[in-house]
């Protein structure tokens, strides 16, 4: 690789070494290889649920233990919306309504997600903003055809200038619920919720990870709400804010593996992707941290189903946690007997899905005590896993690890050989996914907080192939948050209920019962 001056201060301003730039390059050269799944988790095989008695007594646990502990609510909130209308940016850029009507356009290009928009377009938590604003911005709208005012209309939402430009807000600014009195914002909704299940003596804490061109609109969204939730909610909220750290940056290579210059020469990096958050997340200090994206939220009529669940997987892990923490603490000072030993290596294996060395009991006395203390003193994480009805994104499997034994990962869909078969079939087979609704312990049995950097898998991340300026290029995604940052973790999934989980992926899920106040 050869580097200029240029490239070096470049790169050092990133706070990246020359050398880290260079091991990124390798790994574009040598590629990273597939996970090799060995079998879809499944009820029974790695995942468990909850009957109605866990499900009390699992929250009771953790209500009676809350007031002892440091908990926040971490939500990643750097997402735009730009994807979530992506139908009507296609509606600008294609339909001309001076040459065809409305209905010709939708039924020749057989735009089913425009027609839903139309028909639901009264129900959304924005439509009068945007017909007030279109309404003023053209004074003839009433004599225009349906096609123009539809036409109109999203352009005044979407575009910047004169319009709302919504296409370019983050997610969680953009009205998602109206309520009688109020439309609240995918941030406030966070707020009301976190108030529910995570409020420590009337005080709810919370952590937003948020571009940095927005972070300001965050704020002020706060301050707007404040004292409405407030009120509402009889808790106050401690909220911070961090952006992804500049460093987390990964190197851009063309089709050849040489770094991607830009018109002015400078090396192209891009966002490493979700998986740099775990910098943030480790710089959060709390025993409990409850992780959930920006646009999973439902309109408050459903928030009582969703906070005892949200209770259940917090007290499932305090109890695993209590359980881990009374072993280390033992094995600490002494080996326990063969007895013991045998009760030890039973809650391994069917509680923490973990499995034990065939040839365990013949390790010596030193090599048990070392062996436990490896496998047990890790970050512990209870995963909410919900059944897959079809979306993208990754699920619960055992894979092959580089000790050839097999091992329980969240894999997301990239990471998997989908030309081989037997793999393809296996992910095929795969009946939970992952929501991103995770409750994770942030302390060791010492009460120490954990270095979370040291148990991500490097070797997990992926490469993607993008478009600048209609050049091919790879880019390097880091190991992800939920995937290869965390693997390293011991990690217990419990299949929740579909209500628990109502992304806001397009405009149109926003016409979905978890977000209607009242349904049409």
């Amino acid at each position: 690789m050869q580097i200029t001056e240029a490239d070096i201060k470049q790169i050092k301003a990133k706070g990246l070494t020359v050398e880290q730039v260079a091991q990124q390059i390798e790994i574009f050269k040598n590629d990273i290889p597939f996970v090799r799944l060995r079998e879809a988790a499944k009820l029974g095989n790695g995942i468990t649920n909850f009957d109605t008695g866990e499900l009390l007594e699992l929250s009771k646990i953790y209500d009676r233990q809350i007031s002892k502990l440091r908990v926040v609510k971490f939500v990643p909130a750097s997402g735009a919306a730009t994807r979530m209308f992506k139908e009507l940016f296609k509606f600008l850029d294609n339909y001309d309504y001076t040459k065809e009507s409305l209905n010709s356009y939708l039924n020749y290009e057989k735009a089913t997600a425009i027609r839903l928009f139309l028909i639901g377009l009264e129900k959304l938590p924005f439509y009068h903003i945007v017909f007030d604003a279109t309404k003023k911005k053209h004074p003839r709208f009433d004599d225009y055809s349906e096609g123009e005012q539809l036409y109109a209309f999203v352009k005044t939402m979407l575009k910047n200038g004169s319009g709302l430009n919504y296409g370019s807000y983050p997610k969680g600014l953009l009205p998602f619920h109206k309520y009688k009195d109020t439309i609240t914002t995918a941030f406030g909704e966070h707020l009301h919720e976190a108030a529910s299940y995570t409020a420590v003596n009337g005080k709810a804490a919370l952590h937003f990870t948020v571009s940095k061109e927005h972070l300001l609109g965050f704020k002020n969204e706060f301050e707007r709400v404040r004292k409405i939730v407030e009120q509402k909610t009889q808790t106050t909220f401690e909220i911070s804010y961090s952006t992804q750290k500049e460093f987390t940056d990964t190197v851009a290579v063309d089709m050849e593996n040489k770094p991607f210059r830009l018109a002015d020469g400078a090396i192209l990096f891009r966002p490493g992707g979700h998986g740099a958050l775990i910098e943030n997340l480790n710089d959060i200090d709390a025993d409990l941290v409850f992780i959930k994206n920006i646009d999973n939220v439902v309109v408050r009529k459903y928030q009582d189903e969703l906070s005892i669940y949200k209770k259940a997987l917090a007290g499932k892990l305090l109890a695993i946690q209590n359980h881990v923490f009374s072993i280390l603490t033992t094995i600490e000072k002494e080996i326990p007997d063969e007895e013991e030993l045998a009760k030890i290596s039973k809650f391994i294996t069917k509680e923490l899905n973990i499995n034990m060395p065939i040839d365990f009991e013949k390790f010596s006395e030193k090599y048990k005590q070392e062996y436990l203390l490896d496998v047990l003193d890790r970050p512990i994480r209870v995963c909410g896993i919900v059944l897959n009805e079809g979306e993208p994104g990754g699920g619960p499997f055992w894979v092959k690890n580089n000790r050839g034994r097999s091992e329980l990962q969240i894999i997301e869909g990239a990471q998997i050989d989908k030309r081989d078969t037997r793999q393809n079939t296996i992910m095929r087979q795969a009946t939970h996914f992952n929501p991103v609704d995770l409750v994770c312990g942030m302390k060791n049995y010492k009460g120490e907080k954990f270095n979370l950097l040291n148990y991500v898998d490097p070797k997990a991340g992926f490469i993607t192939e993008k478009s600048i300026n209609g050049e091919k290029i790879k880019a390097l995604e880091l190991p992800g948050l939920w995937n290869g940052a965390m693997s390293k973790w011991i990690s217990i999934f419990v299949e929740v209920p579909l209500t628990t989980f109502n992304p806001v992926k397009t405009v149109n899920d926003l016409l979905k019962s978890a977000h209607q106040v009242e349904m049409f």
